[in-house]
């Protein structure tokens, strides 16, 4: 008989398009919600105010200095300003830098968060929050940054530009990839991250064709929904490990950083991985998933290397032993400096992808 554990999540889901738009409302009243922080960058601001304007009067702050990968300067001032409002709630309208904001709040306030996201982070599944300081991005894992409600609606990724959707679409592939790889991987987290490719795919080979059609994507917000929910189960691998050491070292974007990461850590991992690379492949619907994967984002622009992020070269060593010393123990291809200066070589140049040498 298989054993494992699968530790399910609390939260609750409400998916639809339109849903933003009509269920804000109802949601705070379930969650006792009378003073609203709102969270939201400027870009997200008209969006996030019209969203609001049902319930305007509860809205008693905006925090809009969201950063990607959470300074602690910016996680500071957000903390105060909601302890300022004596807000009950956090709402967040964005993605994932907006959302990791709002669970900086919640970590040391304890508020709930309700979070409507507007990219394919999944992040608003995951009790996993980051902070960033001096160079070094910190993460750990708390359920007082889960959060309590999401909002998925897919008519608010429409005005997201094809390259991104696809960017951030690959980065929700990540969370899939790793899950079977996973500390805490499950039957059940692996039939969810091999549904959630399968959803993730569907939107990313359409949304170049059909960049305004609701069906592709409302398949990628499926898809990362799914994505992010694995993820939070299974655990982190050392796909995430290196980019949130990249991401904080050199202050890259997090979408791009993880779909150019992502083939070289499968080629790395894949010789050792048989199970996953067939359920991967069967998803994917390609026996090549390395190239599978790259052709997805290379179609659309999508960065070949990361030196195309404005990475220097000569950052891949400054990094090695920082992965090293988070490196799980347990990856399916055992983690060394050459291995990891072979990955990173390889995604900062864009080379071709190969697997680790004897």
């Amino acid at each position: 008989m298989t054993q494992f554990t699968y530790d399910g999540l609390p939260g609750r889901v409400v998916f639809g398009a339109g849903a933003a738009r009509t269920q804000l409302l109802t949601e705070l009243d379930l969650l006792g919600a009378r003073r609203v922080l709102l969270i939201a960058t400027d870009a997200e601001n008209g969006t996030a105010t019209q969203l609001c304007a049902p319930f305007a009067d509860r809205v008693v702050a905006t925090f809009s200095e969201v950063r990607p990968h959470v300074p602690a300067e910016v996680a500071e001032l957000a903390r105060k300003i909601a302890l300022d409002a004596d807000a009950d709630v956090v709402l967040s309208v964005g993605g994932g830098s907006t959302t990791g904001t709002a669970k900086i709040v919640a970590l040391t306030t304890g508020l709930p968060v309700l979070a409507v996201p507007t990219t394919y982070a999944g992040s608003e599944v995951t009790p996993v929050w980051g902070l960033t300081e001096r160079g070094r991005k910190t993460t750990g894992t708390d359920r007082r940054v889960l959060p309590k409600t999401v909002v998925y609606d897919p008519e608010l990724t429409l005005t997201l530009p094809v390259e991104l959707s696809v960017a951030s679409g690959l980065n929700a592939v990540a969370h899939c990839v790793e899950a079977f790889w996973a500390p805490r991987r499950s039957p059940v987290s692996s039939a969810v991250a091999e549904d959630g490719i399968r959803h993730l795919v569907n939107g990313l080979t359409t949304i170049a064709s059909t960049p305004t059609g609701l069906a592709s994507r409302g398949e990628l917000l499926l898809g990362a929904y799914l994505a992010g929910s694995a993820f939070a189960v299974a655990g982190s691998g050392l796909h995430h490990k290196i980019c949130h050491v990249l991401g904080g070292a050199f202050d890259l974007p997090h979408a791009h950083t993880h779909a150019i990461v992502l083939p070289y850590v499968l080629a790395y991992n894949a010789p050792n991985a048989g199970e996953a690379v067939g359920r991967i492949s069967r998803a994917l619907g390609r026996v090549d998933i390395v190239d599978g994967l790259r052709e997805l984002g290379g179609a659309v622009g999508v960065p070949a290397g990361l030196r195309e992020l404005g990475m220097d070269e000569s950052g891949v060593d400054d990094v090695i032993d920082d992965i090293l010393a988070i490196a799980p123990a347990d990856n399916p291809t055992r983690v060394t400096a050459e291995g990891l200066r072979a990955i990173l070589h390889g995604a900062w140049a864009g080379s071709h992808p190969v697997g680790p040498t004897a």
